[in-house]
């Protein structure tokens, strides 16, 4: 059998497979958006200290870049943002986001004692005596003798209207023993 000339199209292989897989098109808007997205996120990294820069997962062209926008001011400041989010399209954002959100977290919490390690200090010195077994049932490593001491000195400072230096070592002492566990 030979071939007719509109035999051709049995040998191309049909396409049934490649029609589900659609071409989806990017408005130039939503490029837009992703890239102002990422230049935020790269002011974030710029605005961070070198120590929690550390704990973040950069290659070594986008830290030399951060540490640049860090000594640049005004205009070369705001070049030197989009350059950073520029670098960030071409690489996955994810971890860096993680990381970060992590840093941002921490800080949460450490937001949180801070204000759980007022509020207790603040309730020793107004209950005196009765609230110490509360710091005992938190922290049992706490020394009562020692807590107590405080407690008094600060109840003085506080009806003699002098500076709270008593205050500020119950803080201190709680938060010692809030880091120790």
């Amino acid at each position: 059998m030979t071939k007719q000339p509109d035999d051709w199209l049995d040998d191309v292989p049909d396409n049934e497979e490649e029609e589900d897989d659609e071409i989806i098109w990017v408005s130039k808007s939503e490029i837009k958006r992703d890239a102002e997205e990422l230049k935020r996120l790269g002011a974030e990294l710029v605005e961070l200290s070198k120590n929690s820069l550390d704990k973040i997962p950069l290659d070594e062209d986008l830290r030399t870049a951060i540490e640049l926008a860090k000594k640049i001011k005004k205009e070369g400041y705001r070049r030197q943002i989009q350059l950073i989010g520029k670098m960030l399209r071409s690489r996955d954002e994810e971890p860096i986001r993680l990381a970060l959100d992590k840093l941002k977290n921490r800080h949460n919490q450490q937001v949180a004692l801070f204000h759980k390690l007022e509020m207790l200090r603040d309730r020793l010195i107004e209950q005196g005596d009765e609230a110490i077994p509360d710091v005992l049932t938190l922290y049992p490593d706490a020394d009562r003798q020692q807590l107590r001491s405080m407690i008094r000195n600060a109840q003085k400072e506080k009806a003699s209207e002098k500076p709270p230096k008593s205050s500020r070592q119950i803080f201190q002492y709680l938060r010692e023993l809030a880091e120790s566990r």
